[in-house]
């Protein structure tokens, strides 16, 4: 099971950058769903597989009608567009008033999200840009089907304590109180800097201890470089050689920290989580 949901506390981080340049370098197949309830931007960003447009009616949507009659996790790629670069999409709402036609439905989503890695015929993990977070927001209901919640942050003192008071908020809806960074209780929720890469390293490792004396229950996974070069690269707003960016190195980074990190935990949760389902399955018979 790897539902990865990336969300930030206010203002604009990064965070569909991030999402969309981890996706673009995840080291097994992925599908990056625009979860955000005030609408997704990749079809204002990107371009279709095919060269044109990608459709706005395609995506979280058109999933919505799916959704309520129940949903098998291999159906998600009925309602998914390739974009030009081959990375697999659910495309965002158009607005937010389309969310309501998602009511009572992130659970649901949720639960297919994080199955999708166990499918027998088109496995993959999904990364999901769920956008800026509050109490209320209805996104928030995927997180418990999440193996990984990173909040995503830039560095400036008012965006690291935001930071820190969302991830200490989501310790406790999620696990009833504060825990340990090294616990493993699902989701695990880390928090993911932009930062620019001369002095990375050192913000780091000062925002973790920060995290971790506050009891947040979280964690610093890493960081992505702030490089708004490379994010029009990754956006098909600018040329240039991607792979070489700063942006996409430091994401590859973040990429295989995760897993190094955290890949044994996905397994130990998967097998819970199974168990977890089958026992209801046969309270419910």
């Amino acid at each position: 099971m790897a539902l990865i949901a990336l969300a930030a506390d206010k203002g604009s981080p990064g965070v569909t950058t991030a999402a969309v340049a981890l996706s673009a370098v995840w080291p097994r197949r992925v599908l990056l769903a625009e979860t955000d309830p005030a609408g997704g931007d990749l079809v204002y960003r990107s371009a279709a597989a095919h060269g044109g447009p990608l459709n706005p009616n395609t995506g979280m949507l058109s999933i919505a009608a799916t959704a309520r009659r129940g949903l098998v996790p291999d159906q998600l790629w009925d309602h998914v567009q390739p974009l030009s670069g081959g990375l697999e999409v659910l495309v965002g709402l158009g607005n937010a008033e389309h969310a309501a036609g998602l009511a009572g439905l992130w659970p649901t989503l949720g639960h297919a999200f994080a199955s999708l890695a166990d499918s027998p015929n088109a496995p993959a993990d999904v990364i999901a840009d769920c956008g800026r977070i509050s109490g209320d927001t209805p996104a928030v209901d995927l997180f418990p089907h999440a193996a990984l919640v990173l909040l995503v942050s830039r560095t400036e003192p008012e965006s690291i304590a935001r930071v820190r008071d969302r991830a200490a908020a989501l310790t406790a809806k999620l696990h009833g109180g504060p825990r340990g960074a090294a616990g493993l209780a699902t989701p695990l929720i880390g928090v993911v800097l932009i930062a620019d890469t001369n002095n990375a390293a050192k913000i780091a490792g000062q925002v973790n201890d920060m995290l971790v004396h506050a009891q947040t229950g979280a964690r610093v996974v890493g960081t992505i470089a702030d490089d708004p070069a490379g994010a029009d690269q990754l956006a098909g707003r600018k040329r240039g050689r991607l792979e070489k960016s700063l942006l996409i190195r430091s994401a590859r980074k973040v990429t295989a920290d995760i897993y190094q990190q955290y890949g044994a935990a996905w397994s130990v949760s998967a097998q819970a989580h199974q168990g977890h389902v089958n026992g209801h399955a046969g309270a419910g018979a």
